[in-house]
């Protein structure tokens, strides 16, 4: 069975792709619409997937690690052009660079397949930091992917969205908001820690896969990236109807396909 988390955070990237720099406040958008594709965060979110199955291999947060520095420059390569941030671009495209010290929510919107991968949530937790440290090792950066990936882990588990909550709040993450608060004012802020709370709090607020991406559009923000982190968590506890990811599948090539069904259905490659 393909990952519901997995699927929710390409399904949000392609539905936010569109707005991402031209936003929208409301929510009674068409979900697939001109202009939809994926991102650099469905390329991104396959590549951290792909390096999860040398960490399912040999348990080895190290080999892990190593993984998802080559599956992130291999996949970088094969899509050179596909919205990075400038600093990530440079990265992928210098052997040997290492960790810049970024706080983006590169780090959090690649890390859904970290809660499909662990046993528990402390493995859960550690992949998170992992993948997210090759690049973002500042500790908003880390903090952003750890969130997500626990608010994940948590939702797949059944637990009450109270519990999610009292694990993402905390300082700097106010997670008591409304989306009725924050959509007035809000802006397209690319940081964990401006974009990551706000993410969740969609999901808090959701009944619905669908409504929790809605949600994190109509934010008029990051959309692409908080639609995808909203998706990855509200996947994992709602589901996501087929006729929506059958949709969302036809805007991804060929290779992407495969890769998604590779690593999830038979965990090897291909």
């Amino acid at each position: 069975m393909l990952p519901p988390e997995v699927y929710g955070a390409i399904i949000g990237d392609i539905v936010g792709s569109r707005f991402e720099f031209q936003p929208t406040k409301r929510t009674d958008f068409e979900l697939f619409g001109e202009g939809c594709r994926f991102t650099d965060d469905t390329v991104m979110t396959l590549a951290v997937a792909e390096a999860g199955i040398v960490y399912r291999q040999t348990k080895s947060l190290e080999a892990y690690r190593e993984a998802v520095v080559d599956t992130m420059r291999a996949y970088g390569a094969r899509y050179p052009a596909i919205g990075y941030g400038a600093r990530f671009e440079h990265w992928l495209k210098t052997p040997g660079a290492g960790p810049y010290n970024s706080f983006g929510n590169g780090s959090a919107m690649r890390t859904a397949s970290a809660a499909y991968f662990a046993e528990d949530m402390d493995e859960a937790i550690a992949l998170a930091e992992t993948q997210a440290a090759v690049t973002h090792n500042h500790p908003q950066g880390i903090r952003g992917a750890r969130v997500i990936t626990g608010c994940i882990y948590l939702a797949k588990t059944g637990v009450d969205k109270s519990v999610i909550r009292a694990f993402a709040d905390g300082p700097g993450y106010d997670i008591m908001r409304t989306t009725a608060d924050i959509r007035p004012s809000y802006s397209f802020d690319v940081r964990c820690q401006g974009s990551v709370p706000e993410s969740v709090i969609c999901f808090m607020e959701a009944e619905s896969f669908e409504e929790a991406v809605r949600l994190a559009v109509s934010l008029g923000g990051d959309a692409d990236t908080m639609a995808a982190m909203a998706g990855a968590v509200a996947a994992a506890k709602f589901g996501i109807p087929a006729a929506i990811r059958e949709r969302a599948e036809t805007y991804l090539d060929d290779f992407l396909r495969a890769r998604l069904r590779a690593i999830f259905s038979q965990g090897e490659a291909v």
